[in-house]
């Protein structure tokens, strides 16, 4: 997924998240893409800089910017979002505690279970857009994390 920084024509600016840059330019060329906040779809995507995660497992508190991050909002996010995000958040961790990672397996590790040929488990990794919408398709019980999981390989 690829995250955007848009804006409309009236100022207001919000993020929205893409499979690709051409997922993003299909879309915005069919109408699908729409300011939140006013329903306006003249819709750009705000000068943004680009996104340098830390090094290693370290997680920072998005609630507390550093020198090196910049918000993603020209608006402090109000109080009732912060606690919203950090709740989800929260959950995820904790769901993905008793879950396994399958890495790139996903779409092909869901459908075994879907069919019987594998245990039940709880189970999370990456699947592309075309594997994601094939799975649905097919009455396989997915749905995405709200928030990006690293591979355990990528992590210190």
């Amino acid at each position: 997924m690829i995250v955007f920084d848009l804006h409309c024509a009236h100022g207001h600016r919000f993020e929205g998240w893409f499979g690709s840059s051409s997922d993003f330019e299909d879309q915005h060329a069919r109408g699908l893409v729409q300011c939140p906040e006013c329903g306006s779809g003249e819709v750009g995507k705000a000068p943004m800089a680009p996104a340098v995660p830390a090094k290693g497992n370290t997680a920072m508190d998005a609630a507390q910017p550093t020198a090196t991050t910049k918000p993603l909002s020209n608006q402090p996010m109000p109080a009732e979002v912060q606690q919203a995000m950090k709740a989800l958040a929260k959950a995820q961790e904790k769901a993905l505690k008793n879950s396994t990672w399958v890495g790139n397996d996903f779409a092909e590790q869901s459908r075994k279970m879907h069919y019987g040929e594998r245990e039940e488990a709880a189970i999370h990794g990456q699947a592309s857009l075309e594997e994601a919408k094939a799975l649905v398709d097919e009455g396989v019980p997915v749905a995405p994390l709200p928030f990006p999981v690293a591979p355990p390989e990528d992590l210190n």
